[in-house]
C-alpha cells in the first residue's frame, strides 16, 4: 500500500512520505490552536455558589477592593465597598455611561444611619417597607466619598433577600447596589445573565438563583420638603403616601 502524498505544482510532482505528512499535520494543528487560543477569551471571574464558603470569599473580595455581582430581591446587584473610592471608581467604569448616582444596599436602618441622615419621614417609610424594594434618597454623611455622592445625597435600601442580607452582614452592613448590567441595558436577574453581561469586568459573581421580583426598586426622594417619587416600582406611590399620612396621624 502506497502511503505517500503526491502534490503537483506546475510540471513538478512532489512526494511526501508518512513522516513528512505527520509533521505537516502537526504544524497545521499547532498554528490553528495558537490562533484559537488568541481569539478565545477565557473569563477570569469567579462564579461562586451562595453557601458559607461562597459568601465568605465574596466578602473577602469586597474587603480587598474588588467588584462583585450578587443577588438581591429585585435584580442582581453590581457593587463594592461604598467607602472605598478606588473600588467605587472601578464599579462606575464597569457600569459604563451612567449619569445617576449609584445607590447603597444596607442590612438595616442602623447601617443606613452610618451613611445618611435619617429623618422622621425616612424612619416611617423604613418601618413600613424595609426590608423590601424601596430606595430612599437622603442627605449623605461626610464619611461617604464624594465620588459616590457628588451632590451629598445617597440612595439607601434594605433588600428582602436572605442571601443578600447575609452578605451585607459580612461586608460591614453596606454595599454599592447598582443593577448588574451595562448602562442602558436590561438588568440581570440570574448569575448567568450577569456573567454574559459583565464577564471578567468583575471579580466575583455570587450565584443565588433567580431574583424573586425581577424589577428595580421604587425610588423616593426625601431630601426636599415635598416627597417625590423618582421611580415607581413594586411599591406604589399610593402606598407611600398612605404610610406617611397614617403614621403622621398617630
Amino acid at each position: 500500500m502506497n502511503n505517500n502524498l503526491c502534490v503537483q505544482t506546475g510540471s513538478t510532482i512532489l512526494r511526501f512520505g508518512p513522516k513528512a505528512i505527520v509533521c505537516a499535520c502537526g504544524l497545521i494543528f499547532k498554528q490553528f490552536a495558537e490562533g484559537f487560543l488568541v481569539r478565545v477569551r477565557v473569563p477570569l471571574v469567579r462564579v461562586l455558589k451562595a453557601d458559607l464558603d461562597g459568601l465568605a470569599s465574596t466578602a473577602d473580595a469586597v474587603a480587598k477592593g474588588g467588584v462583585i455581582c450578587y443577588p438581591t430581591d429585585t435584580v442582581y446587584g453590581l457593587g463594592c465597598d461604598p467607602l472605598n473610592s478606588s473600588a467605587i471608581k472601578r464599579t462606575m467604569d464597569v457600569k459604563g455611561d451612567r449619569t445617576k448616582p449609584m445607590p447603597v444596599l444596607v442590612k438595616g436602618l442602623a447601617d443606613a444611619e452610618n451613611l445618611a441622615y435619617i429623618t422622621d419621614r425616612a424612619r416611617r417609610i423604613a418601618a413600613s417597607f424595609w426590608p423590601g424594594p424601596l430606595t430612599m434618597i437622603l442627605s449623605s454623611r461626610e464619611i461617604v466619598p464624594t465620588i459616590l455622592t457628588p451632590e451629598r445625597r445617597v440612595g439607601v435600601r434594605s433588600p428582602k433577600h436572605p442571601i443578600c442580607l447575609d452578605l451585607l452582614g459580612l461586608c460591614s452592613g453596606a454595599l454599592i447596589g447598582t443593577s448588574a448590567n451595562l448602562s442602558g441595558r436590561p438588568s440581570a436577574t440570574t448569575a448567568l445573565e450577569a456573567l454574559k453581561e459583565l464577564g471578567d469586568r468583575v471579580d466575583v459573581i455570587l450565584d443565588g438563583g433567580r431574583t424573586p421580583l425581577g424589577v428595580a426598586s421604587t425610588v423616593v426622594d426625601l431630601t426636599q420638603p415635598k416627597v417625590t417619587i423618582l421611580r415607581e416600582g413594586p411599591v406604589e406611590r399610593s402606598e407611600i403616601i398612605r404610610c406617611l399620612r397614617e403614621r403622621k396621624l398617630r
